[in-house]
């Protein structure tokens, strides 16, 4: 079976990223799975804070459903022209996060992983 993680780059409560991924879900087809994620405490990163304590849980858990995903369906809102800052955030913690870097993103398009 086909593992899609469609996260939301909405925090709202009422967000429609978040309902338009629920609403795909059965809409995925024979053999995918859609599974959706927030990305409620996410926090800033702090490599210092990571070095003393470790990631934070939300960090890990958001790494390990992208790890474990055959693709990732990102549903964002459009804000000042671009993404809203918790989108990009997430993406590289949960990549610095990881050890090595590329790990979480390793099937990106580019050598390097994920780009914005």
């Amino acid at each position: 079976m086909i593992q899609i993680l469609g996260i939301s780059g909405s925090l709202r409560a009422g967000s429609f990223n978040t309902a338009l991924l629920r609403a795909a879900r059965p809409l995925a087809g024979a053999g995918v799975r859609l599974d959706v994620a927030t990305l409620h405490g996410i926090p800033l990163y702090d490599g210092d804070l990571e070095q003393r304590e470790g990631p934070p849980p939300a960090v890990l858990e958001l790494k390990e459903r992208i790890v474990a995903s055959h693709g990732v369906l990102l549903a964002t809102p459009e804000y000042n022209n671009s993404l809203p800052g918790v989108l990009p955030t997430s993406a590289g913690i949960t990549a610095v996060s990881a050890r090595p870097p590329q790990a979480t993103f390793r099937h990106a398009p580019s050598h390097r992983g994920l780009h914005f």
